[in-house]
């Protein structure tokens, strides 16, 4: 069994950055995602749960929704797998910190800034010319100017991060590296013995859970194995259907093997 939990699953992430004891591990993580102006000091727990007045009342289930002392509202949600139209989810959930600042009476419409932030444990980028690990959005006009800074996009594609321990060179770097390896560390790596690692590790390892945390853990562990097994069942099913029309169109086994990195023998039971 692994020593430490896993960071994608939904326990291990609010384990890890949505309690009131490991706020300031949250406070480090964001403040490596935000520019100098809006770097956090203090940050309060909102409800995690938005309504939009829609006919249906569609439910938004964020993973952290904060606010910080002056204001700023930041959406943090770890994305296990793809989903349709995650764009568009991503616009929508940040509707609900927007709309949530609206007041009766009079009001001039003046918004706090807004960040949506979203790790992801899979990759949108499909051209491999145009991927990105970190992606930061803002709303810009015809000629890359940004028209509106209140509202800004962070998309980190975990898949994406390749660097070594030896290959770190910012505290950010340090993060990341942190949750992408987290589950499978024996020890504290050198390169993470500062205080403020020291302690997610202290949070994040099994041996201190109670039973009741360990039991919710597995229950959320297996869901996210659960996930990923559909996602890969799903996409072999789709690269066995294309390799079955190149062998019915009559390209060669050696093709085929290049194309779909299926081997010979299963490319000959299709």
């Amino acid at each position: 069994m692994a020593k430490y939990i896993n960071p994608y699953t939904d326990f291990g992430f609010k384990k890890l950055f949505g309690e009131e004891a490991n706020k300031d591990l949250l406070i480090d993580f964001l403040n490596q995602l935000l520019p100098q102006h809006h770097q956090i000091t203090e940050l309060n727990f909102r409800n995690v749960e938005g309504f939009a007045e829609i006919p249906i009342e569609r439910k938004a289930i964020f993973d952290i929704h904060c606010q910080t002392k002056s204001g700023e509202r930041i959406i943090v949600e770890m994305q296990k797998a793809k989903v349709n139209f995650f764009k568009d989810r991503s616009l929508f959930y940040a509707t609900f910190p927007i709309r949530e600042q609206a007041k009766r009476g009079e009001w001039d419409f003046r918004l706090t800034p807004i960040y949506m932030i979203a790790i992801l444990d899979f990759q949108y980028d499909e051209q491999e010319e145009k991927q990105k690990f970190l992606r930061s959005v803002k709303l810009k006009d015809q000629d890359g100017d940004i028209f509106f800074d209140k509202l800004t996009f962070k998309f980190l594609q975990m898949p994406l991060f390749s660097k070594t321990e030896h290959e770190l060179q910012s505290h950010f770097d340090k993060w990341i590296y942190f949750l992408k390896k987290l589950e499978s560390f024996d020890e504290i790596p050198t390169i993470l013995k500062e205080p403020i690692f020291e302690k997610a590790f202290e949070v994040a390892e099994i041996a201190n859970m109670s039973p009741q945390q360990f039991e919710l853990y597995q229950e959320s562990l297996m869901t996210y194995i659960e996930v990923k097994e559909v996602v890969k069942t799903a996409e072999l099913d789709g690269v066995k259907k294309v390799a079955r029309e190149l062998k019915d169109d009559g390209v060669s086994v050696e093709k085929i093997m290049k194309y779909t990195n299926l081997s010979a023998d299963e490319i000959k039971e299709l």
